[in-house]
């Protein structure tokens, strides 16, 4: 009997706490449905037409209708034109059009198109704006050749393919926020096409809450490691805000404060691993502590020189064979970024994860405004209080987001339906953020508190 007993008292504490560890995922079947249509037919399609112009550097041919970057924006503008029919009017497809003068990269004086689907929020007190972008330029070995056959299908057809498949997807849903599906020029020479709407975006005063880039996200082989990982994807972060780096207030603020691992970007890039992991099977989303790669930019920095929230995804385990490459083979290896080694299924995945997070942000109410830990007193606890945002829909609620400090990732979430919370938690032994959400569980992106009296 005391061993049946003692069985049973095993099996029974096992069963409690296997139940207390268990996360429970609950998606939105909205977005759940957008996230199954991302095709990756539909990708590899897209990607092999970026192909066959031969070239898409920023300073080959513009007048062909078969060869150079300019065919190759004039399909890209067409193709997300005929995604907007679909919209009822609410997409816009444009040139963002701009003349980048003589110098570094861009040997003479030229005219650059982006293309921008911007597809219009249906809330009129709404004024946030989501980005999705890839660079739709390539190149080979010599950055200014602009002549060669530069295929360009992982760096960045891949990158502006997704872009475009989420254009395709989205167009005919409605979003209270307005979402702006781009495909960039001049990144090899620069970042021109990006620095150009990011000044663009700053000097019109456009409420960009995030920028997701994607540049490099259709290979899985690692080169000389021969690591192979299709689940895998990299999200880059800086921890000091990139426009903080010249102010010395906001600098001794954050050492005062131990904030140098709490930027928006780097709560973006949190939020993207929840949410995407959440709606994207066999994902590991890696976050990553720098800024980009070593020593390395993309098209996501000049708009965080501009001060808004920005991140780059990029695939795990890069094959520097296939970058920046002159199509060749040379002792039994092939050289070259052709649309062949391409990995369409991780395209799509990859897609996947930046549509559940455009999606959930621009259905989320905005995040809260002023948010403060109240610092008038000693105490163990730690008492916050914010208030709501005046842009959109009103939250059902916010959560009080909590971490140790040492952990790279928000462990807990309270929910309150006040603006102010008193947590039996010490300030001093624990990060904390506010975020708002709405009925159906959409959050806004978490904001971090600052000290107040």
């Amino acid at each position: 009997m005391k061993k049946t007993l003692l069985s049973t008292f095993l099996i029974t504490s096992l069963s409690i706490c296997a139940f207390a560890q268990t996360t429970i995922i609950k998606q939105d079947p909205q977005i759940s449905k957008m996230v199954d249509e991302v095709s990756s037919k539909n990708i590899e399609t897209i990607v092999r037409k970026l192909v066959s112009f031969k070239t898409r550097h920023t300073l080959s041919d513009t007048t062909s209708k078969t060869t150079g970057i300019g065919a190759a924006r004039n399909w890209i503008k067409a193709e997300m034109e005929r995604y907007a029919a679909a919209s009822g009017g609410r997409m816009k497809v444009e040139f963002d059009t701009f003349t980048q003068p003589a110098g570094g990269r861009i040997d003479k004086s030229t005219v650059l198109k982006n293309v921008l689907a911007i597809l219009k929020g249906t809330d009129p007190n709404d004024t946030r704006i989501y980005m999705v972008s890839g660079h739709y330029d390539s190149r080979v070995n010599d950055v200014m050749n602009a002549n060669a056959v530069e295929p360009g299908a992982v760096d960045d057809a891949s990158g502006t393919a997704l872009s475009m498949e989420l254009c395709r997807v989205m167009a005919s849903r409605k979003f209270p926020a307005t979402i702006i599906f781009m495909a960039v020029a001049g990144e090899e020479q620069g970042l021109n096409g990006s620095s150009n709407v990011a000044k663009r975006a700053k000097a019109e005063n456009w409420n960009i809450d995030a920028m997701l880039n994607n540049d490099i996200v259709g290979n899985t082989y690692g080169m000389e490691t021969g690591l192979k990982d299709n689940r895998s994807v990299r999200v880059f972060s800086d921890g000091v805000p990139t426009i903080a780096a010249k102010d010395e207030k906001a600098i001794a603020g954050l050492i005062a404060l131990g904030g140098e691992n709490d930027s928006p970007s780097r709560q973006l890039a949190r939020y993207t691993k929840e949410i995407g992991e959440r709606y994207v099977a066999q994902l590991d989303v890696k976050m990553i502590y720098r800024r980009d790669r070593f020593l390395r930019s993309g098209d996501h920095v000049p708009f965080l020189q501009q001060g808004f929230t920005a991140v780059r995804f990029t695939e795990m385990n890069e094959d520097f064979n296939r970058q920046h490459q002159d199509i060749r083979k040379e002792n039994g290896v092939d050289y070259g970024d052709l649309p062949d080694f391409a990995d369409y299924d991780y395209i799509q995945k990859v897609a996947r994860m930046n549509l559940s997070v455009l999606a959930n942000l621009a259905l989320a109410p905005a995040e809260p405004q002023t948010v403060g830990v109240i610092t008038s007193g000693l105490t163990n606890k730690t008492a916050l209080k914010w208030e709501a945002s005046k842009t959109g829909k009103k939250p059902a609620g916010y959560y009080v987001m909590m971490r140790e400090t040492i952990s790279p990732y928000w462990e807990k979430k309270f929910f309150v339906t006040d603006t102010k919370a008193t947590m039996d938690y010490s300030k001093d032994n624990y990060f904390f953020a506010v975020q708002a959400v709405d009925e159906q569980g959409h959050e806004s992106l978490p904001v971090v508190p600052k000290p107040i009296r």
